[in-house]
């Protein structure tokens, strides 16, 4: 059995995407994937022959002559490593020619967040625009604001959540992150008590099509969309003065590095995260370090 160029199963294989990644990276794979088959296509490849690690190598280095940033190459190696990884494991090819690639290292940069104060000016605007309104989708937005500030889910977790998802006894939620790994996150006492809230208005956005979901959309009723999460997000920091625009992620760094900032070991935050490994959580230790620097060079005399 040949291990088949991208294109053969890509729409399989983007199925397999959409339910475990974000669209952002969704679209990413699908586009590094089918560029990748163009390149292959140019040298003169039939869709049906196999690939060697080769001539995979041979696209990397047409990527770096081309003078493509590593983080778009480290990106469509991953997308490849993915793709042929899933083939194999589907019975479609009988051999990984990614596996001897090596991931490519890209520096970390350090996550623009908000610190503490402007967290708390946040949610006290959100909380205040619901409390003027009175209408159901300002207390859901309320609701998703506090749950992804308290809990740090990705913002597909976020929309995953079911009714059932609360563990109201053991002030936890359930979710379902990357792998389908499922992890119980503590979503803290002002976060509960917002999705409370929202519950009691929940019933008036419910449609046939609302299912299990916690939050849901105004106009159908759906499980509610993520880019729709992602500007309830843009449009509450910009009721803080000062603070960055940012995504459902920045609430998700802000999270983890007011832990950091407040006792918190780092295995702790690396499992209410999700992250597969440490070393990912380790950034935000850099987050904190780079701010007590910036107090010490304010505050101390001798700095």
């Amino acid at each position: 059995m040949p291990t088949a160029i991208p294109l053969l199963y890509l729409d399989e294989f983007d199925s397999w995407l959409a339910v475990r990644y974000s669209p952002r990276t969704r679209a990413s794979y699908r586009a590094d994937l089918t560029q990748f088959g163009e390149f292959l296509a140019g040298r003169g490849y039939d869709p049906a022959g196999p690939v060697a690690l080769g001539d995979i190598r041979g696209w990397l280095a047409a990527m770096s002559d081309a003078g493509l940033a590593r983080a778009t190459v480290a990106r469509r190696v991953s997308a490849v490593k993915r793709y042929f990884g899933w083939l194999v494991a589907e019975g479609y090819a009988a051999a990984d020619p990614s596996r001897g690639l090596k991931s490519v290292k890209v520096p970390k940069r350090l996550p623009v967040t908000i610190t503490q104060g402007e967290a708390r000016d946040l949610m006290d605007a959100v909380a205040a625009v619901a409390g003027e309104t009175g209408t159901p989708v300002a207390y859901r937005d309320l609701a998703i604001m506090e749950t992804l500030y308290a809990t740090g889910l990705r913002v597909f977790e976020l929309t995953g959540l079911n009714l059932g998802s609360l563990d109201r006894g053991r002030g936890l939620v359930r979710v379902v992150g990357k792998g389908d790994k499922e992890r119980a996150v503590p979503i803290g006492v002002p976060a509960e008590r917002a999705v409370d809230r929202w519950l009691t208005y929940r019933h008036e956005l419910v449609t046939p099509r609302s299912g299990d979901a916690l939050f849901i959309g105004e106009r159908l009723g759906a499980r509610l969309d993520q880019r729709v999460v992602r500007r309830i997000v843009h449009r509450s920091l910009g009721l803080v003065d000062g603070a960055p625009d940012l995504g459902p992620h920045g609430l998700r760094h802000a999270m983890a590095t007011h832990l950091l900032e407040g006792g918190a070991d780092l295995r702790s935050v690396q499992e209410v995260l999700g992250h597969a490994s440490i070393t990912t959580t380790q950034i935000y230790t850099h987050v904190t370090s780079e701010r007590l620097r910036a107090v010490f060079e304010q505050a101390h005399p001798r700095a």
